[in-house]
């Protein structure tokens, strides 16, 4: 069994664990809150040079199933929309109409809602700052905090691959390879009378100082059962483009007119956050259409200003265990990273030339982040019953080098990647949890203490290791001297509502808060001209909005208001990925499903609000 070194310990290091303050409440029964362990991190350390014991299979490998955190279903609520309950889900049932979900599947499933293990979080590091801190200081932990993504956690693996736990397709028929009665380049049928509100419908109740409906446009693709999850939005130039099943569709930025269309031969099944700089996105789609056989492991780039598919390269995932492994993709200047837990590979955008695979040793990357930074979560296991060991590498994108190396202490695992400059890290241990701040050269800088408050984010899955991205989480923003992070939601009057707190990035604790604004809830997105940019979430018969927070005093003003007669269709979008961009917001659903078909195509797939 082969280790890489570490640091021995040093007198200050991990720290006793964090006992809850004389007199505070207890945890409300059926959360289970564990104790407090000795906190995740190692000193960093540099790469190890030469040869390394050779990758290990997947279970339980770098990606350790949490026993508590990522497991407790909550109740279905009622209605035909069935959101699950929790951080960031719609508080109510919606109205009738084609935006329906199906009650059954897309009700929450195991992994779905608020953990029952919620997760700890414990001392600083050696040689970090003094002091420190928690989340949710009246136990000593953070409760649920990995957890608003885990509306489409565990049962998301599920529900994204169409098999195990129950998912049927329907069949698939026809040349384009869509499943029922779909036909022609929109994948709509001709006879259908189902539709949708349509923009001039929904901005006939507008009033002053709304946003207006700039565009809208109806899902169009006629899914397998239990419905299929979105990929995108993704723009370029005046086109922004959605994925969803075997379609990829490409609408006019300004008006929504349907500039192209293309069809995939099989399932989408993996891929990015954003494209490359000049408009060109890789996505990984299945190599047949086998509802138990059917891997992911073909590459296809599309170009998104014309719509026409480029290179296409099959990734040999024949190696033992490979074939078992999640996927997460990235794209950072010109490469594309296609991570898996075994081995990752990187191909140059462009053409698709590789540029980069297995490497030699023991330690493997396992997924990257895209954007300006290429940061890397990285596998240090010999054989799959050994500790879990990790690291997190700023690479070179062409060569895949590591720039330098931060070891987390055994047992830890990197969930997701909250911010590349600075690097803002999330990581697990079983029930406990932590985010760590690192300088730019990888070293330690800091671990946010969370006060008295419960902290949530939403991601594409509850993390990496179950088959999200690293990156591309709303909820948190980070920008030289701050991290912003939403909390959980908590009742008010008939709503649900919650805070943006800002963590000063030296020190790691607190130095504000903010509410939402009318009992809605609010989620950072990212840093906008120096302000934190937020989308404030719709919610019953109540508009959403895209606002702003000052980052020295949290001081929140409206930059787009969306319209209040819009609210029903936008509060019908599950959890919707938003992007602010040239005075417009984009929403794009994170899943479309309905139990009739026409509901289906009918169900809004793209909401953009414009002044």
């Amino acid at each position: 069994m082969t280790q890489p070194p570490s640091q021995p310990p040093q007198q200050g290091g991990f720290g006793a664990p964090y006992d809850p303050p004389p007199g505070a409440p207890q945890p409300s029964p059926g959360y289970g809150y564990p104790p407090q362990q000795p906190g995740p991190h190692a000193q960093p350390h540099p790469q190890q040079p030469g040869p390394h014991a050779q990758p290990h299979p997947q279970q339980p490998g770098p990606y350790p199933q949490a026993p508590g955190p990522y497991a407790q279903p909550y109740p279905q609520q009622p209605g035909p929309y069935a959101q699950a309950s929790g951080p960031y889900a719609q508080p109510y049932p919606q109205q009738p109409g084609p935006y329906a979900q199906a009650p059954g599947p897309y009700g929450p499933q195991p992994g779905y809602g608020y953990p029952p293990q919620p997760p700890t979080v414990t001392a600083p590091p050696t040689g970090g700052p003094g002091g420190g801190g928690r989340f949710k200081g009246r136990t000593g932990v953070v409760v649920g905090a990995v957890l608003a993504v885990l509306l489409l956690a565990g049962g998301g693996v599920w529900l994204a691959t169409g098999d195990g736990g129950g998912g049927q397709k329907k069949p698939v028929a026809g040349p384009g390879g869509e499943s029922g009665k779909s036909g022609g380049s929109s994948g709509t049928d001709k006879d259908e009378t189902f539709t949708g509100p349509t923009a001039a419908e929904l901005n006939a109740g507008r009033k002053q100082g709304e946003a207006k409906v700039a565009w809208l446009a109806a899902n169009g693709v006629d899914l397998p059962q239990y419905g299929e999850k979105t990929h995108g939005p993704w723009f370029s130039g005046d086109i922004v483009a959605k994925a969803m099943y075997r379609k990829v569709t490409g609408y006019a930025v300004t008006d929504g007119d349907e500039k192209w269309s293309l069809r995939l031969p099989t399932d989408i099944c993996a891929s990015p956050a954003a494209p490359t700089a000049d408009g060109k996105v890789v996505v990984g789609i299945e190599d047949n259409v086998s509802e138990k056989k059917a891997t992911c492991s073909v590459l296809q780039m599309i170009d998104l200003r014309t719509g026409k598919a480029g290179w296409k390269k099959t990734v040999d995932r024949s190696a033992s265990q490979d074939g078992l492994s999640h996927v997460a993709m990235s794209i950072s200047g010109d490469t594309v990273t296609f991570g898996r837990n075994t081995a990752s590979d990187a191909f140059r955008v462009s053409d698709g030339k590789e540029l980069f695979g297995k490497r030699e040793g023991v330690c493997q990357p396992f997924a990257f982040t895209g954007g300006a930074r290429m940061i890397a979560a990285v596998s240090c296991q010999a054989e799959p019953a050994d500790p879990v060991s990790q690291q997190v590498q700023e690479v070179d994108p062409v060569t895949g080098a590591p720039k330098w190396t931060y070891a987390l202490k055994p047992g830890w695992s990197v969930t997701h990647v909250f911010s590349v400059r600075p690097p803002v890290i999330s990581v697990a241990k079983e029930e406990e949890w932590a985010v760590v701040v690192l300088n730019e050269n990888g070293t330690y800088r800091s671990q946010m203490a969370g006060g008295d408050e419960d902290y949530g984010f939403r991601c594409g899955e509850d993390s990496v290791q179950e088959g999200g991205n690293l990156d591309g989480c709303a909820g948190v923003a980070a920008d030289t001297s701050r991290f912003y992070f939403s909390t959980q939601p908590e009742p008010v009057a008939d709503a649900e509502t919650n805070k943006v707190v800002a963590f000063d990035l030296a020190t790691g604790k607190p130095v504000w808060k903010t509410p939402a604004p009318g009992g809605r809830l609010m989620l950072p997105l990212r840093m906008e001209g120096g302000k934190v940019l937020v989308h404030v979430q719709a919610g019953y018969r109540k508009a959403g909005e895209i606002g702003t927070l000052d980052a020295s005093t949290g001081t929140y003003a409206t930059l787009l208001k969306h319209p209040a007669s819009a609210a029903d269709t936008e509060d019908s979008l599950f959890l919707p990925r938003v992007t602010y961009r040239d005075g417009r917001s984009f929403l794009l659903p994170q899943r479309i499903g309905a139990d009739e078909d026409e509901a289906e195509m009918a169900a809004t797939g793209v909401l953009v609000f414009g002044p």
